[in-house]
């Protein structure tokens, strides 16, 4: 994992952050944006949305789907959304799978409910347990 690489992870985490900031649905903020446009665009080997900041990125997302965004929204903490989006995204250098292949085999529900078990493990380990609890 090179540098830039990194710094996307932890682009796409504080995007997942800024979700919760703006009191929006988790589990539909997670899900539309996995299988965004905007995900796919940041899968590809060199896109220009690679280098746009998290409040960019939300707004590129919330303009174009429509996630909920109200007092029954479930927002969950931003440390779980910061790991879920800091994941997804090391998955999709790690294996070279796109954000809605990953998003297949690790639901918002999947990532959620494994959080405490794996968000202090190396991320290939917690990408690894995840693929295997897919396979189950």
């Amino acid at each position: 994992m090179n540098e830039i690489e990194l710094k996307l992870c932890d682009i796409q985490g504080r995007l997942f952050e800024l979700s919760v900031d703006n009191n929006l649905d988790s589990m539909s903020f997670v899900k539309k944006f996995m299988l965004s446009e905007t995900a796919k665009d940041l899968d590809s080997e060199y896109n220009r949305m690679q280098w746009a900041g998290e409040e960019y990125l939300l707004e590129e997302v919330t303009s174009k789907e429509d996630i909920n965004q109200n007092k029954n929204a479930e927002v969950i903490s931003k440390e779980i959304m910061y790991w879920i989006g800091y994941i997804y995204r090391y998955w999709h250098y790690y294996t070279g799978e796109s954000s809605a292949k990953i998003y297949k085999q690790a639901s918002f529900k999947t990532m959620k409910r494994n959080y405490m078990m794996f968000h202090t493990m190396d991320p290939v380990l917690a990408i690894e347990d995840l693929k295997e609890i897919n396979n189950q």
